[in-house]
């Protein structure tokens, strides 16, 4: 297989994820006291290092070890897997939507190792802006998956709108 520029664009920024998630991880577990909670930027991000035995904000956590290992496991290497089939071979897709397709691919990844190799993911920023808007606690690789998606929707309302724009002009 030819190695081009597109793809180059995709692994890199697919290892890139992969390992500032990792380092990142790595740093909380040997620097950060589990349970612990220290202020970043005052009460609206803090550091903290908790182990997320399930999937996003701890759901799954309870089921039995069966279906934990395929839901949480299984299923998202194979989901992964055909993602980055997808974005090699659609050729039409934008440098964004590569991106955001290749952060979503990395922090999936980042995770799926973390369950594999530890058992759970470790989780360790905490977003609080006031007692309505706040967050569960988070890692970089799920930072990634929320970046990658947001931007796929903005890219999509956007082509959305260039093609009805298209439209419009053409009928005119």
């Amino acid at each position: 297989m030819k190695i081009t520029r597109r793809s180059a664009f995709i692994f890199i920024t697919t290892i890139v994820t992969i390992a500032v998630d990792q380092i990142s991880k790595v740093l909380v577990r040997a620097n950060v006291e589990p349970g612990s909670s220290s202020p970043i930027v005052g009460d609206y991000l803090q550091l903290m290092n908790v182990e997320n035995t399930g999937a996003f904000l701890g759901m799954g956590s309870e089921l039995n070890g069966t279906l934990k290992i395929i839901l949480l496991l299984v299923l998202p290497v194979i989901v992964l897997a055909l993602v980055m089939r997808h974005i090699l071979k659609d050729k039409s897709l934008d440098n964004w939507s590569l991106f955001a397709f290749a952060s979503i691919i990395g922090g999936g990844i980042a995770n799926v190792y973390d369950r594999f190799a530890y058992g759970s993911v470790t989780d360790f920023l905490y977003l609080r802006l006031n007692d309505t808007l706040r967050t569960g606690i988070f890692n970089l690789a799920d930072l990634s998956v929320t970046t990658g998606m947001i931007i796929l929707v903005v890219m999509m309302f956007r082509n959305k709108k260039k093609t009805k724009t298209e439209e419009t002009s053409s009928s005119a």
